[in-house]
């Protein structure tokens, strides 16, 4: 079996601590691995690394690459995607990729998992998979249908019909309902939360994309590379509605451990730890006289008096206030911000790049100062600027800095400047993370004035 890991997501509804440029897949919720991180650990005891791609794209490849090696992964498999074309597309190009690149013939199985969601126990879910297996071998595709505990209108349902072997027929999917038809759901009995996982045999998946996606069976059946160079002609739609909806074969498998897909500032409420008056606090907070409220702090003091069932978010450049219940509409939010052209929907002050880190500290008319974080043995690309000059300040770690021609090592408390037009590069040649304020001048100071001469990371 191989285990495929969608990873490419943007993650909207939990803004402000996801976006685009950092979404939720990436961050640490209720533990000390991110959630791509718990999800390959999670099959880890039944396969090796070598068997589980991770498909996202080239903007999130250093978050992968960084994520897999602190689980203990770093043999998985990285598919980064030309473009992004949703759930359908995304699955056949890592079954090509299984075929030509991996060897896998037609009856290999392929489960197929989102990157973001919390399984608790893991053991519960192994056991599931395994029997989900046993389906797969008779040509079935199998989805993973969560037993609901409450009337949830957040999430799509499977209605389940007679039984197949240990799971159940699928009769319908189910779009996310209002409040009085989940509760409708729940006293039914026969409908499980659509969890977005699904399992197949390679062969049983070309079938179905012939069956009912023919576009996609036809670029499908290219060789890996041809499908890779064509993939921006695969029609962008998910797989429930190109195939699952469609296909005569679909199962569900009742899943009884817990499950949270992380989709909302209610979901992180529910899964993290309480106290006494059950408000959920992180960070540095003081909370008096508040119950049932969320409380996420980052980078300062978060005081709250006399709050009841709100959801408060704190970053170091937006802060949200919500009802709780109302949290869906976060993603309308984010839209409206996209309209309104604000940089804070695609990017954190600080911005993770394959070397380290910065954090704007701040800035203006002309200037913009930041805290730059070169993680030991990396490099920054040998490049120029046109409109700006900048001052490095080393305030930890040793540098290696090229100027020009010269090249010269800098240590704590030393500064270099580098002017306009010139060639630069900064390293840390050293076994401690260098640290350095760099304070840029001029009168364009945005991150596309670069001109890249070389790079490690392949970055033009």
């Amino acid at each position: 079996m191989k285990v495929v890991i969608l990873a490419g997501g943007g993650g909207s509804r939990l803004f402000p601590l996801s976006r685009t440029n950092f979404p939720k897949q990436f961050l640490k919720l209720g533990g000390e691995m991110s959630l791509l991180a718990q999800t390959v650990g999670r099959f880890l005891p039944l396969v090796k690394p070598s068997d589980i791609i991770i498909v996202t794209n080239i903007e999130y490849l250093h978050h992968v690459k960084a994520e897999t090696s602190a689980c203990g992964a770093a043999d998985a498999h990285i598919l980064l995607e030309p473009v992004g074309r949703n759930t359908a597309p995304a699955i056949a190009l890592a079954a090509r990729y299984c075929m030509d690149e991996l060897g896998s013939g037609d009856e290999e199985a392929l489960l197929v998992t989102p990157s973001d969601h919390i399984i608790s126990p893991s053991q519960s879910f192994l056991a599931t998979v395994s029997t989900a297996l046993g389906l797969v071998d008779l040509g079935k595709i199998v989805t993973f249908g969560i037993v609901p505990d409450k009337p949830e209108t957040g999430y799509g349902y499977i209605q389940a019909g007679g039984p197949c072997g240990d799971g159940f027929v699928v009769d319908s999917f189910r779009e996310k309902p209002d409040r009085a038809t989940a509760e409708e759901y729940l006293q039914a009995g026969n409908y499980y939360w659509n969890s977005g996982m699904f399992a197949f045999t390679i062969g049983h998946l070309r079938q179905a994309f012939l069956d009912c996606q023919p576009e996609i069976a036809a670029l499908m059946n290219n060789p890996f590379a041809e499908v890779l160079e064509r993939f921006a002609a695969m029609p962008d739609i998910s797989f429930d509605y190109a195939v699952a909806e469609k296909s005569r074969h679909v199962v569900t498998i009742p899943l009884t451990a817990y499950w949270n897909d992380i989709g909302s500032w209610d979901a992180i409420y529910e899964v993290l730890d309480k106290d006494s008056s059950e408000n959920a606090v992180r960070g540095d907070c003081l909370a008096i006289d508040c119950s049932k409220t969320l409380l996420l702090g980052q980078n300062r003091l978060l005081a709250a008096i006399g709050l009841e069932d709100l959801l408060v978010v704190e970053t170091d450049d937006v802060i949200l206030v919500a009802q709780k219940g109302q949290s869906q509409k976060v993603k309308e939010l984010v839209t409206e911000l996209k309209l309104r052209q604000r940089r804070e929907v695609h990017e954190h002050t600080t911005t993770f790049r394959p070397w380290g880190s910065y954090t704007v500290l701040g800035e203006g008319p002309g200037y913009k100062i930041k805290k730059i974080v070169v993680t030991p043995g990396q490099q920054l690309s040998l490049q120029l600027h046109y409109h700006r000059s900048e001052h490095w300040i080393v305030i930890g770690g040793t540098a290696k800095v090229t100027i020009g021609e010269t090249e010269q090592m800098v240590h704590d408390n030393e500064s270099v400047f580098v002017p306009p037009s010139t060639k630069h590069r900064l390293e840390n040649p050293g076994r401690v993370p260098l640290e350095i304020i760099e304070v840029q001048n001029g009168k364009y100071l945005e991150e596309d004035d670069i001109v890249r001469f070389d790079d490690i990371y392949g970055r033009k």
